[in-house]
């Protein structure tokens, strides 16, 4: 027992310094990663993770792995294909995380003799042309088609001979298998070419999923089967259902959770790249499907299948699943369209008004409005591209001056100043970069050859990226040392200068490379900010843009008209759930850390100015003076005051390029003391500033930040317990409490209005009688009456 307890331990402990290890490899990789519904896992228990899309093939597990661990300090087990355990550095480090290797049919298929056709009268039954199917085929083996008919996969039943055999049950999208028979008869070939898979007795790896399971233990599995590049998901392989399901047949009092997890990249195969792993509620396995289990046969398939269509119903709802890359681009496109300008969303925040949309844009495509606005909303991209302009940068775009000349001229000589910091690192780390861009390209083709459900082979480049770069970099600097110290011997250095060279060397390159990474994303982000000035700058320009932003402006309210005509037709708690209502302008932040606020993962701007944080913003804040900040007393130059100053907001996140985490403006500000798009980003407003003021019970001010379009956004109260994610954002689902939405002000209410309120009267009643007042205002003004003076 003992010895059984130390081994436990010392593997407790090789994980938790790999996962170190790996959390400092992912940190680099990545940009930022941010969970939501973190709170949703069990902190004990066993506990199945399913994982989905699986586009990032074996990062996808270490950042689920980072984030249970971060959260419940759980050690969590995936399951890997046994093919990938083969590799000697993948296998390495895969035993490292006590991974649970699987045999997978699919990776041993092999070409069929001849080829196939599908019976008129029975879609069992294979009918083969110059096939071998008795000396090839035996009972349990699949047979898998192309993959221009989705690679389906059937079980083999029964051979009848060298040329007609029996599936268990038809391929999946049978008419389309059909048709595609069809035109390759008509292209003179007998019908479709086919793939043998063995049969393979999972049998003992089930064993070993269920004495984990029984343990307490957690276990990860991607139940789409193998990494891919698509935008939506693949079909889900029965093996979690048959898990969960096996593992509690086994010992009646294990209660397995189910917890679906969804993973979102923007830009999953770029370095510094972002990424959202949101936790979904856990499911309980229902006792019924146990039961069904256990009696074994068609019982225990239907159960199996059933199951499986639950589990695969919980990962939609913490999945974008896109049909196809359109009309993911198209949703990404109206989604920056919908949010106000100035307002900087986190990730999770993001990623869930994607999914809203998708899911809303499916359910009305064919609506003649919807079609409309798809076709306003693609048009106004083809000319953002053509002026080489961003979306969030179009509401900034003013009219020229010279200050927009001085700031390009500043901006040229910033970037030459980053450039100069970072090229030591660039040229030192040159290697490794170009050494992985190209080993992991070469891979991603090998993977796309190999597979019949990838796209462009994607979802390997991140992995063979960080692989190859470990295993350049030590050799690279190894070398550098080596060369150092040979230099120092060459110049007579003193004996111990030519002992310690090697080991300042070593310590020295990675800092220089992490200063090259900070200054790099600065200079990346001035060279980004570049562009528009210029074409502000470039004459006949001007009318182009004013154009531009018009079209965004009647763009943007076709959209919110035709999300606030349609949203309540699809959601009966459409206004209560809701995450934001687009408005011109947002009131100025508190400085305080909101619920709907976050840190960036690149860091903000504290109140020290941390210049390695973001060195571009603390430039511009406190030494340029060019910004409203200087004239509120935070530049360099006029002081700071420590109430006004507030973390930086999250960047917003583009999904054309990486975005940078630097406001590009077109120009420099104009002097407006209420315009949200002069303000900083660092004192710039989130989305819970305008929530924490439509709660309040003084909310109602003379400011000119609340206007009518602060109105209906959502500001709910909670009744009994429940759940909030770091976001901010609150889950739909059976186990939290409903939310009911305080009253909120009608459009077109004047400022001057709001002004002559009593400010001692209760804001539910003040909401009330300025609602009333406003609709005697429309009813008079649909009479052709004129409107009575507000009463004060």
């Amino acid at each position: 027992m003992d010895i059984a307890h130390k081994h436990k331990d010392e593997s407790d402990l090789v994980y938790d310094a790999a996962l170190v290890f790996w959390r400092m490899v992912t940190n680099i990789f990545f940009r930022e990663v941010r969970p939501r519904g973190a709170f949703n896992i069990p902190r004990e228990g066993p506990v199945i993770f399913v994982a989905a899309p699986h586009n990032n093939q074996f990062l996808d597990p270490l950042i689920i792995y980072q984030e249970v661990h971060r959260e419940t300090r759980r050690h969590v087990r995936s399951l890997i294909a046994a093919k990938s355990m083969q590799r000697k550095v993948i296998g390495f480090f895969a035993g490292l995380m006590a991974s649970i290797p699987v045999v997978r049919a699919a990776d041993d298929a092999k070409p069929g003799t001849g080829e196939i056709t599908i019976s008129d009268e029975d879609p069992c039954l294979i009918i083969g042309h110059g096939t071998k199917f008795t000396s090839e085929f035996t009972p349990k083996m699949q047979i898998m088609l192309p993959r221009s008919v989705g690679s389906s996969v059937a079980e083999v039943v029964e051979i009848l001979s060298d040329t007609r055999l029996k599936i268990r049950k038809e391929f999946s999208g049978i008419a389309k298998v059909r048709d595609r028979i069809k035109e390759a008869q008509a292209a003179g070939q007998q019908g479709l070419s086919y793939k043998r898979l063995p049969f393979v007795d999972q049998h003992e790896m089930y064993q070993y999923v269920y004495q984990c399971l029984t343990e307490g233990g957690a276990i990860c599995i991607f139940p789409e089967g193998g990494s891919h590049d698509r935008t939506d998901l693949l079909p889900l392989k029965a093996g979690v259902s048959l898990m969960a399901l096996g593992a509690m047949a086994n010992d009646p009092e294990l209660k397995v959770k189910i917890v679906p997890v969804g993973l979102s990249y923007f830009h999953a195969h770029r370095f510094r790249s972002r990424a959202v792993v949101e936790f979904g509620s856990p499911l309980d396995v229902p006792p019924e499907f146990v039961e069904m289990f256990k009696e074994g046969g068609t019982k225990k398939r239907e159960a199996v299948g059933k199951f499986l269509d639950i589990i695969y119903d919980a990962l939609k709802t913490v999945t974008l699943r896109a049909p196809d890359y359109e009309t993911l681009m198209l949703i990404q496109a109206a989604r920056r369209l919908y949010k106000t300008p100035g307002q900087h969303l986190t990730l999770g925040q993001v990623v869930e008004l994607n999914k809203r949309f998708l899911q809303g844009y499916l359910h009305f495509k064919d609506e003649p409005k919807v079609q409309k606005l798809r076709d306003d909303v693609l048009k106004y991209n083809r000319l953002l591209r053509d002026l080489g302009l961003r979306d969030h940068q179009v509401p900034r775009a003013q009219k020229a001056g010279w200050k927009t000349f001085g700031l390009l001229t500043y901006r040229l000589g910033l970037l030459t100043v980053w450039a100069i910091l970072a090229l030591p690192g660039v040229i030192l780390n040159g290697p490794i970069f170009i050494t992985a861009s190209v080993i992991s390209r070469k891979k991603a083709k090998e993977a796309l050859a190999a597979s019949e459900v990838k796209i462009a082979g994607r979802d390997v480049l991140a992995t063979w990226k960080i692989l190859v770069a470990l295993g350049v970099t030590p050799i690279l600097y190894a070398f550098y040392a080596t060369l150092a110290t040979i230099v120092a011997v060459k110049a007579g250095a003193p004996l111990k200068w030519r002992i310690w060279t090697p080991f300042i060397v070593l310590m020295i390159l990675p800092m220089i490379g992490y200063a090259a990474l900070k200054f790099g994303e600065a200079g990346m982000d001035v060279l980004k900010s570049l562009r528009p000035l210029v074409i502000a700058l470039i004459p006949g320009q001007q009318r182009s843009l004013d154009k531009l932003k018009r079209m965004r402006e009647e763009v943007s309210n076709e959209l919110a008209e035709t999300i606030n005509e349609y949203g309540p037709k699809m959601f009966d708690d459409f206004n209560q759930w809701r995450i934001l209502v687009p408005s011109s302008t947002a009131p100025p932040s508190s400085g305080q850390q909101g619920i709907w606020r976050r840190k960036s993962g690149t860091g903000g701007v504290d109140a020290q100015g941390n210049l390695l944080v973001h060195p571009m913003t603390w430039l511009d804040e406190r030494l340029f003076g060019w910004t409203r900040s200087a004239s509120r007393g935070t530049s360099a130059w006029a002081g700071t005051r420590s109430q006004e100053i507030s973390r930086a907001a999250s960047p917003d996140v583009s999904d054309e390029e990486d975005a940078p985490d630097y406001d590009d403006i077109l120009a420099v500000p104009s002097g407006d003391a209420h315009s949200l798009s002069t303000r900083p980003r660092s004192q710039r407003s989130s989305y819970a500033d305008i929530q924490r003021l439509r709660r309040s019970s003084n909310a109602v001010n003379t400011d000119g930040g609340l206007q009518s379009q602060l109105a209906p956004m959502t500001a709910a109260t909670a009744t009994g317990e429940r759940h909030v994610d770091t976001e901010g954002l609150h889950f739909r689902g059976g186990q939290q409490q409903g939310r009911t939405r305080k009253p909120s002000l009608s459009d077109s209410v004047p400022v001057a209005v709001i002004g002559e309120m009593d400010r001692a009267e209760p804001f539910k009643e003040a909401t009330q009688d300025l609602n009333k007042e406003m609709k005697k205002r429309r009813d008079s003004q649909d009479g052709g009456k004129p409107a009575p003076k507000p009463e004060a």
